[in-house]
């Protein structure tokens, strides 16, 4: 007898309505966006405007806000393509290794004579010693102190190597550890730029590596390609520094170990700071857009504990001497220290905007880049592109739905009727899915959708099939409609199966639209099995319940 519990009838009709709940939201994409992002920025601390409330106010929020992200072939917004210059880093490096081999020369100084850094090359180490006939005692303290490369593809090689040169020392990276940085130092900024285009509130970007030191950033719905350059192009690294002098002559040579970097909002103006930081912006914990006591927008700050540490000590021993705020190699202001600043935060003054300040606040959380990157390749795609695909889709889509409709009813009467609803829930249901998982929805997106579509009907075919066949066997109605879902759900599995493979292959190996095919394919295939299987049979046996018939007209 066929039978259809009670329990998973109301199970299914809940499944159902809640994917209806969750899809509903994107027949009204634009007002709900709109309502989103009002809501957002008003949590985030913005300024209440007419505008921005009456855009929160524009869709209930008691409803579902859900929407399908748009890829950027649909909605619009900016591509970049940068390059990492993993070279700055080689400075970096060396500049760390001098404390290190200074002290290590210095053990040996009865036997080697004084040391002295000389000026050499970004990537070189160059150091003088007072007894070259000490060279090969002096060679061997350098060489002690190097560490082991810790990389698969370094592994047994040590950091750095020297070598003589008269009466100096040259330092240099070796090749394993210049590999080790460049890997390092692009896994590093792909974390942060994700960090800080994560940080602007923009759904669903693209960024991923290409090569060995580019990354491909991709974001929907962002204005235009300058527009998220102020995000990941500028580097970020604040620094602290002790003020050595001011002057206006730009030739000014600093010490060895200090620097000459000039002041962001003041022209013609220098300042000669010590080289080492007093904290770095590693050290920050967290940064907030604020206003200082005059109601200038400001960015306050809080450091961790070691840098709250660092920083209270160095307060607490230079009252009334300036101190050096410094970013990106520009001095954003040197104020004078007036008392001890104890527990670890403080605040950034500046002339800046209010859009300024909270940029500044993103690329402070999100932290510093590693290195600079260059800007390789830079678009911005309009929206207009994304309306067309978008409307394109539909009527590919309304086409397909109205065809396949067409022929399902033609062919199988009342059962191609129920067909048709498991279809249209189908798609529904995928609309709820992709929803609530955050998946885009890409031009190949809507091609997946499409696909899915004739697949979908696909199934319930081989199931009216098998029932015909069980009633031209002499099967009773009841009987016919049991072993034609049951014997079909094997096909239909396998069929499916397969298919989900694939899907699953072109998300894994993918990039960008491939991937987004690969989901809603994916997608539309549970969703077809679910609808086919259980939708289609819930109300075949409903009306089975309520009419009885003797034979089936199918």
């Amino acid at each position: 007898m066929l039978q259809f519990p009670l329990w998973k009838r109301l199970a299914i009709l809940l499944v159902c309505l809640a994917g209806l709940a969750t899809a509903f939201p994107n027949l009204f994409y634009n007002r709900v966006e709109r309502a989103n992002d009002a809501r957002l920025a008003l949590e985030q601390g913005a300024q209440p405007t007419p505008e921005l409330e009456a855009d929160a106010a524009a869709w209930p929020s008691y409803l579902p806000s859900g929407l399908v992200n748009l890829g950027l072939d649909l909605r619009g917004g900016a591509h970049v393509l940068v390059e990492v210059q993993t070279s700055d880093v080689y400075a970096e490096r060396m500049e760390s290794l001098w404390p290190v081999l200074r002290d290590a020369l210095r053990d040996k100084r009865d036997e080697i004579g004084t040391v002295r850094r000389l000026e050499s090359k970004p990537d070189e180490l160059e150091i003088r010693i007072g007894n070259p006939q000490a060279m090969s005692a002096a060679l061997d303290a350098v060489r002690a102190a190097s560490q082991p490369v810790l990389s698969f593809t370094g592994a047994g090689s040590r950091d750095f190597e020297a070598n003589a040169d008269g009466d100096r020392i040259v330092v240099t990276l070796s090749d394993a550890e210049r590999a080790a940085i460049d890997e390092r130092t692009l896994q590093q900024s792909l974390e942060i730029i994700r960090r800080r285009v994560d940080e602007t509130g923009t759904r669903e970007p693209t960024i991923q590596r290409q090569g060995s030191d580019r990354i491909l950033v991709q974001v929907p719905g962002i204005g235009s390609a300058e527009e998220l350059l102020k995000v990941i192009g500028q580097t970020a690294r604040l620094s602290f520094h002790a003020v050595v002098s001011r002057t206006d002559n730009p030739d000014t040579e600093p010490g060895l170990d200090e620097v000459l970097y000039p002041a962001m909002d003041t022209d013609g103006l220098y300042y000669v700071l010590e080289r080492r930081a007093v904290v770095t912006g590693e050290q920050l914990v967290d940064a907030q857009p604020s206003f200082d006591q005059n109601g200038r927008p400001a960015v306050s700050f809080r450091f961790n504990a070691s840098g709250g540490a660092a920083f209270g000590r160095f307060t607490a021993d230079h009252i009334g001497e300036p101190f050096a705020i410094v970013l990106d190699g520009e001095v954003i202001s040197a104020p004078v220290i007036q008392t001890h600043i104890a527990g670890g935060s403080g605040i950034i003054t500046g002339n800046f905007s209010p859009e300024e300040s909270n940029r500044l606040a993103v690329l402070l959380r999100a932290g510093a880049l590693p290195a600079e990157i260059k800007v390789l390749e830079q678009r911005t795609v309009g929206p207009e592109l994304g309306r067309d695909s978008i409307e394109s889709g539909e009527i590919a889509a309304a086409v397909a739905a109205v065809a396949i409709i067409a022929f399902i009813i033609a062919s199988y009467g009342l059962f191609g009727v129920f067909a048709s609803i498991a279809l249209v829930t189908n798609i529904v249901l995928i609309l709820a899915l992709m929803t609530l998982l955050g998946a885009t929805l890409t031009m190949p997106g809507i091609a997946g959708l499409v696909l899915t579509i004739g697949m979908a009907v696909d199934a319930n075919v081989l199931i009216f099939e098998r029932i015909r066949e069980e009633a031209r066997s002499g099967r009773g109605p009841a009987r016919a409609i049991e072993l034609g879902f049951e014997k079909a759900f094997s096909s239909i599995l396998d069929g499916n199966l397969t298919t989900l493979i694939v899907a699953v292959i072109l998300y894994a190996i993918g990039a960008g639209p491939v991937r987004g095919f690969g989901v809603t394919l994916a997608l539309g295939l549970l969703c077809s099995v679910f609808t086919a299987v259980f939708v289609t049979r819930m109300m075949i046996t409903g009306w089975f319940d309520r009419r009885r018939p003797k034979v089936l007209a199918l």
